[in-house]
């Protein structure tokens, strides 16, 4: 009685799994995986976060860290293939698939546009810049001004308040990734073990950085 009811449920789960591979016109739909790499040069290195596009259909998703991507697909669809810096590829999914998986390697290239240097200045050539910028008459105030903005202090005071750009933006959220990437089936170190971060919290200390503040 047990192999018997281990029976019908393995063969309704397996009918269940077939009828999710099919939508409501009685098409098979394809589990479509891949990765997508940076083919050009001769080293493959993949290419994250690229955008993976079913033409028409208005679905899609994008290609993790390394690159790998997964969605389903209907047999004879157009997948375009897109991300920043690199031509837009295409890949038709085959029609005459007999499987509901299929796999392949999308290679992107690189699509650098090189445009001509622009210098920019106040005045109609370079010629009459440098012509006022000796005539210039910098004070004592006016090194003063300048030497205060210039100084640690000050630089340090605007980092608190200027917000990152999207470069750092994605800087910190790629190194965050690889962060937890790196620790994946192990425990992250403590700090509390760590006498880098003691020392920090000593300097922190000394300079009063715990110390409450009035607001």
């Amino acid at each position: 009685m047990k192999y018997l009811l281990l029976l019908c449920f393995s063969v309704f789960s397996f009918t269940c799994v077939r009828a999710q591979l099919v939508d409501q016109n009685g098409e098979d739909l394809v589990q479509f995986s891949g990765m997508v790499l940076d083919g050009t040069n001769t080293q493959l290195y993949p290419i994250p976060y690229a955008t993976v596009l079913i033409k028409n259909d208005g679905r899609g998703t994008y290609a993790n860290l390394d690159g790998f991507f997964s969605i389903v697909t209907h047999k004879g669809d157009t997948v375009v293939f897109s991300a920043l810096g690199f031509e837009e590829a295409t890949y038709i999914v085959p029609d005459t698939l007999q499987d509901d998986k299929y796999s392949i390697v999308q290679l992107m290239t690189k699509n650098d546009i090189d445009l001509p240097t622009a210098v920019v200045f106040p005045w109609p050539s370079r010629d009459h810049f440098k012509l006022e910028f000796l005539a210039m008459d910098v004070t004592d105030e006016l090194q003063t001004i300048a030497s205060n903005n210039l100084s640690a202090d000050k630089l340090e005071e605007l980092q608190k308040t200027v917000p990152m750009s999207g470069a750092e933006n994605g800087s910190y959220y790629l190194r965050q990734q690889a962060r937890q990437t790196y620790y994946i089936g192990q425990r992250p170190p403590m700090n509390i073990f760590s006498p880098v971060a003691w020392k920090q919290f000593f300097d922190g200390w000394k300079r009063g950085d715990f110390k409450k503040k009035d607001d």
